[in-house]
């Protein structure tokens, strides 16, 4: 199975979207790529939107067919994240679950408040940076609820399994231990990153503790089968497009169809990035 990306338009502008191809064909970037990797060793797929240290708020594109990757825009103007010291632009590689929804018909009993209406978010918390579109293969290691104007915004933190730290890291305590302070600076981030655009400070359900790795997972199954409802008509869909090319249900459309919708567009190979420039150390304060 191999994907790659197909680019509509020039960065920066508003007519510019990422659509994602599997084996060459121009698929839904929210329906057609599988939750799950490997389910047998819990491994997960993750669509990246944002690569770590840029400010551009891409995200999937719920309301498009097919879903691609846009840039998010507030009255006509493009968004970006600005940098709130001591970080600069989104300190991971964002990016969402496929195949998973957080829905606003549903209140969760811990955070009492109900789903975004979005793909679940992921933070990956590897060294490498991922690339727009990309689709990463990842492990979960917890997760944090985010309170975000009466929503529950889960953010699941996760490690691409190429990571030389990958197999060290196995649930949230791991993260603390080879990672010391990401938890705290991530606390910080999504507490922060909208103060400069005169919006009040988010909140954190539990106080802003990291869940552990088997209540992020019980989380997914949650938004796994909300999903599963959506595309399958037990759920009023809104303005969410459930076009898709690879689920053979009444929303499926055709090779020829979806290669229409992404008319025009280019397709990208993976950019040559020099990784050992972005790697991230980390220093405990107890070995100084």
């Amino acid at each position: 199975m191999s994907y790659t990306t197909r680019v509509v338009g020039k960065p920066d502008t508003l007519d510019y979207r990422i659509f994602i191809e599997k084996d060459g064909k121009v698929i839904s970037s929210f329906h057609d790529i599988p939750m799950f990797a490997d389910e047998a060793n819990g491994i997960y797929n993750m669509v990246v939107e944002i690569p770590r240290w840029t400010n551009a708020k891409m995200e999937i594109s719920k309301e498009d067919s097919l879903n691609p990757i846009k840039q998010d825009t507030k009255k006509g103007k493009l968004r970006y994240v600005r940098n709130s010291f001591p970080h600069h632009g989104y300190i991971w590689n964002y990016g969402a679950i496929p195949q998973t929804w957080e829905d606003p018909n549903q209140t969760n009993p811990d955070t009492k408040c109900i789903g975004d209406n979005d793909p679940i978010d992921v933070c990956e918390i590897g060294e490498a940076i991922g690339y727009i579109g990309q689709v990463k293969q990842v492990k979960v290691l917890g997760v944090m609820a985010l309170i975000d104007e009466g929503e529950t915004d889960w953010k699941v933190l996760v490690i691409d399994i190429n990571d030389p730290l990958a197999s060290k890291m196995n649930d949230i305590e791991d993260v603390e231990r080879y990672m010391p302070g990401l938890i705290h600076a991530t606390n910080e981030w999504f507490r922060i990153y909208k103060i400069p655009d005169g919006k009040p400070e988010n909140q954190f359900a539990f106080g802003g503790e990291a869940k552990n790795k088997a209540y992020a997972i019980n989380i997914l199954k949650e938004t796994a089968e909300a999903w599963s409802d959506l595309v399958n008509g037990k759920s009023n869909p809104g303005k969410i497009s459930l076009t898709n090319v690879l689920l053979n249900n009444a929303s499926t459309i055709s090779e020829t169809s979806s290669n229409d919708t992404a008319a025009g567009g280019v397709r990208q190979t993976a950019p040559a990035i020099d990784q050992s420039l972005h790697k991230w150390f980390f220093i405990s304060g107890s070995k100084i």
